[in-house]
């Protein structure tokens, strides 16, 4: 079993910045692929970014490219995504995730443990 917190999240203006933590416990944080999903009102949970165990390689959805960026500290069992440049479109709860299997990065059900999420609302 995996524990999953995030924090992090709050109110910001258009254009600002935030930064996510996912504070992760019970088993060993480093075996495991992460990732970050959001879901908006009344709408899908969506892919924002994912980053594999070692953290040599990460994934973007196309709506954070270039403004989101992912990373984990395996020795504190954290990942974190930092976000700038934020639009009102990206309001939304997020949700850091845990993937334990080979699926792909992009999909809810490649990942096994999810969090309670954190909301986001970026104001205009």
């Amino acid at each position: 079993q995996v524990q999953l917190v995030e924090s992090g999240g709050g109110l910001v203006q258009a254009g600002g910045s935030l930064r996510l933590s996912c504070a992760a416990s019970g088993r060993t944080f480093s075996n495991y692929r992460m990732g970050w999903f959001r879901q908006a009102p009344g709408k899908e949970r969506e892919f924002v970014a994912a980053i594999t165990i070692s953290g040599k390689n990460t994934y973007y959805a196309d709506s954070g490219k270039g403004r989101f960026t992912i990373a984990r500290d395996n020795a504190k069992n954290t990942v974190y995504l930092q976000m700038n440049s934020l639009k009102p479109e990206d309001t939304a709860v997020y949700y850091c995730a845990v993937a334990r299997s080979s699926g792909s990065y992009y999909y809810k059900s490649s990942y096994d443990y999810w969090g309670q999420g954190t909301q986001v609302t970026v104001s205009s």
